[in-house]
Formats: structure tokens, C-alpha cells, sequence
């Protein structure tokens, strides 16, 4: 797997698409293993992606579209501008409350920093606020929609790693609500060091809550449905994919009457694009996949950490560096894929609850898309806010820290990731 390995890293250096560099430094191993039949490799990538439980992340991405094109965004915006506008720093804020609130809607942290860039990022120059700390801001923010359902990624980990996808959605709430407080508690700060002021002066109304909340409210059940449908057996996390795209349309037709067919075919067509690139690396990601069991890399990994370690803490810490470093060149979807299979087995060996494990890593791994060199919401904001990328990594120190202190409250406090899952599922 050596080899494997160094062409990977080899191809991703020198630009290659990364579903191609997963494929061919696959294929190398199949190449180089003489008893390993190479029709295994075509076997492999085919039956990856067919997988009841993997087709919740199409369903998904399609109701996330349809979502977009039925005016909930926009609602949403609204319901957070009431409740951070008397807040300094209160557009920024905005994209706090409204990552926390899109988490159930768009479910991926990249498109949920990109919409947030083009739709705030105008207002926040307007107001004088530094292109490069809105898109710290934009992005740094974005990260919420790892924990909260229906997360893309927990969806992938809890598939590859077999683990309860309904345990995983409930286990991210208190996460992703931890992760607003402590993001507004930065904004805060940092906006009162930059003289950023509040909109108005005065706390918002009953009546103006209520009305914003109202217009709301089919978006913040949303995320609730889907975990009580699934606690109580309605439907299955795929079947709950399924719900979420007739509930798009549903939402978008009947009640907010904004979905034309217009918006659902363009809806189809995006769906279409962002559906075929992720399911690509999925299937390919098999090849690769098969040769770390086969090799028996994660036997020998755990072996060598359990070798090292059998503190939990320090556990922790190993893999938590390993995952910064590998989401600073590899993009999320990747490091899920590779690593889920990998770093399992460690943790379960040393009695680590997998669920608790798995938003500690998608937390850490979804981290990588605004850190240098390869952070593709790092360049994505930079781009769309008219900053370079350097200043934007200056702004988003504060931030960086933030995250980081979630992630060390999760992995000391368990019950912080475990309180719900236990709750609703049982222990």
C-alpha cells in the first residue's frame, strides 16, 4: 500500500481530478498484487455505489437544491437578521445563525459558504466590514452544517463505518448548537475589535420574532422529522432522503408556492452535477478501500497504536493531527472515505463509542476546507469577497481557535455528543 500511497499523493500534487487519483492509484494495487484477480477492481467499484444506505446522499443533495429554490434561504436570512441585529458584528452574526439553521437544509459546509458569500458578502462590504474577515467569517461558519442534520458527511461515515446514521444525526445537534454560541461569542469579540456596530440599538420584539420564526418554521422542522421519523421507524436514513425531496416540493409548490418548474429543473440539473462528482469518488473510493483491508493496514495500525497508547485522550490527539493534516491537502468527502475504515477499528478497540468518534472526526475533517494550502472554501470566499487568501487565513485565526475548543469539549465531555443519541435511541 506503500506505492499506492506515494501515487496518490503523486497524481493530487500534479493536478489530477482527485476521483482519478483515488481510481488509478487503486489500480496500481491491483497491478501489483499478483494473487488479486484485477476484475475485483471493476466488481469493487461498482458495488460501493450500490448501496441502499448511500442512496440517501443524492435524495439529499436533490432536496438540498429544491430547498434553495423555494425561498427557505431567504426566510431564513430574514429570521437571523431579527434575532443578531442589535448584536455588533451583526451580519456576521447572520451567518452564524443561519449556518445553524441551513445545516438541515443545504447539508454541505462547501455550498452552505459559497451562498452565504454571494447573499451577505455584498452587505458586509457595503457596511465596511474587511472582504477577508467575511469570508473567515462566510466559511469559517459553515462548518456548523458537519453536525447538524442532515449532514452529507455523517451520512458517508456512518455508511462506510456502519454506524446508526439516526444516532449520528441526533448526536450533532448539541454540537452544532455548541458550535453558535461559541462562533457568535468570536464574532463578538472580534467585531467589537474591528468597530463593527449593531444594525439598530434595540433588542428585537415578540411580534417580530414570532413573524420571522413563522415564515421559518418548515425549515427548522425539517431536521426534526427526519430524526423522529427515523427514531420511531417511519422510514429508514435512505428512505428519510426520500421524505426530504417530497417535502422540498412540497414546501415549495403548495405552501410557499415559490417552486416554478423553471427552479425544479434547474434544481435537477445542479443536482445532477454536484451528484455525478461526488458519487465518482464514492465507487472509486472502493478500489482503494479494498486494498487497505486486504493488506491489512487497519489491523496493522491499530496495533501500532494501541502499541503506543492505550490513553483515550492521546488517542484522540493522534488522530485528530492526523485528520487536520490530511484535511489541509485532501478534500472531505476523500478523508471520510479513506479514513473511516482505518481509524474504526482503533477506536473501537479501545472502547470509544463510534458515534461519539464520528462528530469529533467530521467536525476536524470538514475543518480542512478553510485551511491552507488545498481548503476549497478557503479559496471559494476569498474568490467571491474579492480577498486573497492569506489575509482571509490572518482573520480566521480567531476562529481556527474557536472550532478547536468545540472539538476539545467534545472529545473530554461525551455526554455533549451522546446526550441525545442516548435519549432518543436508548444506550
Amino acid at each position: 500500500m506503500l506505492l499506492v500511497l506515494i501515487v496518490f499523493l503523486f497524481l493530487l500534487i500534479f493536478g489530477m481530478p482527485v476521483a482519478f487519483a483515488i481510481g488509478i492509484s487503486g489500480l496500481v494495487f491491483f497491478l501489483t498484487a499478483p494473487d488479486v484477480p484485477i476484475s475485483i477492481a471493476v466488481q469493487r467499484t461498482l458495488t460501493t455505489s450500490q448501496s441502499f444506505t448511500m442512496l440517501a446522499i443524492p435524495l439529499f443533495i436533490f432536496a438540498g437544491h429544491l430547498m434553495n429554490s423555494t425561498g427557505i434561504t431567504k426566510r431564513l436570512i430574514t429570521l437571523s437578521n431579527v434575532l443578531t441585529g442589535h448584536m455588533y458584528g451583526n451580519l456576521a452574526q447572520v451567518s452564524v445563525v443561519l449556518s445553524t439553521l441551513m445545516g438541515g437544509v443545504s447539508g454541505s459546509a462547501v455550498a452552505d459558504a459559497a451562498m452565504q458569500s454571494r447573499v451577505l458578502g455584498p452587505q458586509m462590504i457595503k457596511r465596511g466590514y474587511k472582504p477577508a474577515y467575511g469570508a473567515a467569517v462566510n466559511g469559517i461558519t459553515s462548518l456548523i452544517t458537519a453536525t447538524i442534520p442532515p449532514s452529507m458527511g455523517l451520512i458517508i461515515y456512518g455508511s462506510v463505518g456502519e454506524v446508526s446514521i439516526g444516532r449520528l444525526f441526533a448526536g450533532g445537534i448539541v454540537p452544532g448548537i455548541l458550535m453558535m454560541v461559541v462562533l457568535m461569542a468570536t464574532v463578538s469579540y472580534t467585531s467589537r475589535r474591528n468597530n463593527y456596530l449593531p444594525e439598530r440599538t434595540t433588542y428585537p420584539n415578540i411580534r417580530e420574532v414570532l413573524i420571522a420564526f413563522k415564515d421559518g418554521l418548515w425549515a427548522l422542522l425539517f431536521p426534526i422529522i427526519l430524526i423522529v421519523g427515523i427514531r420511531f421507524g417511519i422510514f429508514t436514513p435512505s428512505e428519510s432522503g426520500a421524505f426530504a425531496v417530497m417535502y422540498a416540493i412540497f414546501i415549495g409548490a403548495i405552501v410557499y408556492k415559490d417552486l416554478t418548474w423553471k427552479k425544479f429543473w434547474e434544481s435537477v440539473h445542479d443536482s445532477a452535477m454536484d451528484i455525478g462528482a461526488i458519487m465518482l469518488i464514492v465507487s472509486l473510493s472502493g478500489i482503494f478501500g479494498y486494498g487497505i483491508v486486504y493488506d491489512g493496514v487497519t489491523q496493522s495500525l491499530s496495533s501500532l497504536v494501541s502499541g503506543i497508547t492505550e490513553n483515550h485522550y492521546f488517542l484522540f490527539a493522534i488522530i485528530i493531527f492526523t485528520l487536520i493534516i490530511a484535511g489541509m491537502f485532501v478534500e472531505t468527502t476523500v478523508v471520510t472515505l479513506l479514513l473511516t475504515p482505518i481509524f474504526i477499528p482503533i477506536i473501537t478497540n479501545a472502547g470509544i463509542d463510534p458515534v461519539h468518534f464520528g462528530l469529533i472526526m467530521m467536525t476536524v475533517t470538514t475543518f480542512g476546507i478553510m485551511t491552507p494550502p488545498l481548503g476549497v472554501s478557503l479559496y471559494a470566499t476569498s474568490q467571491i469577497m474579492g480577498a486573497s487568501p492569506e489575509d482571509t487565513v490572518k482573520e480566521a485565526i480567531p476562529f481556527y481557535l474557536a472550532v478547536m475548543a468545540v472539538v476539545f469539549i467534545m472529545v473530554f465531555f461525551p455526554d455533549v455528543v451522546l446526550f441525545i443519541p442516548d435519549m432518543v435511541f436508548g444506550k
